[in-house]
């Protein structure tokens, strides 16, 4: 049973930095589409930021610059670097993957974070 768990949130103040961790287990995803999703409270989920097997990135407009997505494929693991961090940053951060083309089949428990002003 693949299994996507998440790590790293927590509370931080504007201006501060966190590294979120997505570590894969069960199956293999080096191969595969990997992304970063957010949901505040009262909102829907939004799209933060996917890498493709290959490497290749999007970030969501409005975060490039602050943002950054990465992948270690030798231990099944995906990063996302939020530096900068703002009180609007604040949501519960979950990680996906895709097992085919598409959709995103896989998707881990979330971690919040908290950044207070």
């Amino acid at each position: 049973q693949a299994q996507l768990v998440e790590s790293g949130g927590g509370l931080v103040q504007a201006g501060g930095s966190l590294r979120l961790s997505c570590a894969a287990s069960g199956r293999t995803f080096s191969s595969s589409t990997m992304g970063w999703f957010r949901q505040a409270p009262g909102k829907e989920r939004e799209f933060v930021a996917s890498i493709s097997g290959s490497g290749y990135t999007a970030v969501k407009a409005s975060l490039k610059g602050r943002f950054t997505i990465s992948r270690d494929n030798a231990k099944n693991t995906m990063y996302l670097q939020m530096n900068s961090l703002k009180p609007e940053d604040t949501a519960v951060y979950y990680c996906a993957a895709k097992s085919g083309t598409y959709e995103y089949d896989y998707w881990g428990q979330g971690t919040q974070v908290t950044v207070s002003s």
